[in-house]
């Protein structure tokens, strides 16, 4: 069989295949015996039926265009076969089908025309010596005594007050009617805008904005009326944005008795026993945090600046793959916020997420196959010692690893052991300048309204950090970089 081969844009081979007279024969022949054997028609036994009469039962044309179809599926993987041609995923028909049905006749030759998507075809024009500027996180000033704060808030007893107003930071228990105002202007009570011993802390942004100031200096059984006005976000479209009255009693009052920062507060709230053990602990956890996060900012900034310098052709079966990859983890993400997909992903909200996932799939394609060429370029590979001591090491904190498959987490290690050594590589061979937080941030346009109705659904299909970079044919391509 005589193929000739061709190289198409987006990593695609283009076949022009000279299928011989034999083979057309067969396929139609196999077709026929398979029509044969299966068919009932009356007065004969099955596999006993003339071949005219199959051949008038059935049509000559719907037997010509099975016996096509399976010509076809067959010689041209047979022609990838032969060829000795990498595809990914199924053939596309580049010949008219029709038209070829037209042409084809069982004992005579006929040209095939197909194409196969390949492997990407990528050119890094640069990867050494890269200069990029990074912003660099630092420890927020104050932190370890906010949580230590924050640790004392969860342990204060509630001790009752009979002698004075309430003020802030006191917990109040109040019972309140809610009114707003009508289509008609009049104000009437609304759901879920009363309530009984409700417990509220006095603390400026709980609950809407007015209510709780307006408990502040109330005394003990007093009643007072409070305007407010709800949010125009407010998740109740009906009271969005609108005045309404509340009606408050102050039933009972309690004020905050913390306890002392000391050693004991240290080893009740925590596994060390001094104070000064677990200062040193969260200064150190929260150095690393900002560490860890300036570390992610310079990788980031390199790999933005590296696929600039990337010349890829990806076939559209990868792309097709890394949208599905994207937009499975949006809905993976929806549901463990337990949104029903069922009622809100309709076939129009899919495809427009696989619509917009589509940038993101090739940007994210061109960073795993930049490094992939990197690992290549560099021999740089991972041994199975370190594939094992670091799957050793994730299964000890497993708590369940008869439900681990091993083979599975052997590629995700030597994924992201093999990405490691690329961006250190990477970084090593690097100009970075560290630059402070917030110098590099865009300035955000100002958002128009129709935009933001288009936006109504980005923030909760938001997915995926990209903290990881993990992409749905990762171990395909940059773990065959050794």
């Amino acid at each position: 069989m005589k193929v000739t081969q061709e190289n198409l844009p987006d990593s695609q081979v283009g076949l022009e295949i000279e299928v011989p007279a034999e083979l057309t024969k067969q396929s139609y022949e196999k077709v026929l015996r398979d029509y044969m054997k299966s068919a009932n028609v009356p007065g004969f036994r099955k596999g006993k039926v003339p071949r005219q009469i199959l051949v008038q039962r059935i049509g000559a044309l719907q037997l010509k265009a099975a016996a096509l179809e399976d010509l076809l599926q067959k010689t041209i993987e047979q022609a990838v076969k032969q060829e000795k041609i990498e595809a990914l995923g199924n053939y596309q028909l580049r010949s008219d089908f029709e038209k070829l049905l037209g042409e084809y006749e069982p004992g005579a030759a006929i040209t095939i025309s197909a194409s196969v998507d390949v492997p990407p075809r990528v050119t890094v024009s640069e990867y050494k010596g890269l200069s990029v500027k990074a912003e660099e996180i630092k420890p927020v000033e104050g932190r370890v005594d906010e949580t230590l704060e924050s640790y004392r808030e969860n342990l204060a007893t509630l001790v009752p007050v009979e002698d004075r107003a309430a003020q802030e930071g006191d917990v109040a228990v109040v019972d309140f009617v809610g009114k707003a105002e009508n289509a008609e202007g009049e104000l009437e009570a609304f759901e879920g805008g009363s309530a009984e011993d409700f417990q509220v802390e006095i603390k400026t942004g709980r609950f809407i904005p007015g209510f709780v100031e307006g408990i502040i200096g109330m005394a003990l059984e007093e009643q007072k009326e409070v305007e407010v006005t709800f949010p125009k976000d407010y998740p109740q479209a009906e009271l969005a944005g609108k005045p309404s009255t509340f009606s408050i009693t102050l039933k009972e009052l309690k004020e905050k008795e913390l306890p002392d920062i000391d050693d004991d507060f240290a080893e009740e709230v925590s596994e060390f026993e001094t104070l000064e053990e677990l200062r040193k602990s969260l200064e150190e956890r929260y150095q690393k945090e900002a560490a860890d996060a300036t570390e992610s900012n310079i990788e980031q900034a390199l790999l933005d600046e590296l696929v600039t310098h990337v010349q890829a052709e990806i076939p559209d079966t990868l792309v097709k793959r890394e949208v599905d990859f994207i937009v499975n983890q949006t809905a993976m993400q929806l549901s463990r916020q337990g949104i029903d997909l069922s009622k809100i992903l309709t076939k129009e909200l899919v495809d427009g997420m696989r619509s917009n996932a589509r940038p993101e799939a090739i940007e994210r394609l061109k960073r795993t196959l930049a490094l992939g060429e990197i690992a290549k370029q560099e021999a740089i590979g991972v041994e199975e010692a370190e594939i094992k001591a670091r799957a050793e090491e994730m299964m000890a904190k497993v708590e369940n690893p008869s439900q681990v498959d091993p083979g599975r987490l052997n590629e995700v290690v030597k994924e992201d052991l093999m990405k490691e050594k690329i961006l250190t590589w990477l970084k090593e061979n690097s100009e970075v300048e560290l630059v402070p937080e917030g110098s590099l941030a865009p300035a955000e346009p100002e958002a128009s309204e129709e935009s933001l109705e288009e936006s109504e659904f980005s923030e909760e299909s938001e997915v995926l950090e990209d903290d990881d970079e993990a992409t749905a044919v990762e171990v395909e391509v940059v773990s065959d970089g050794k």
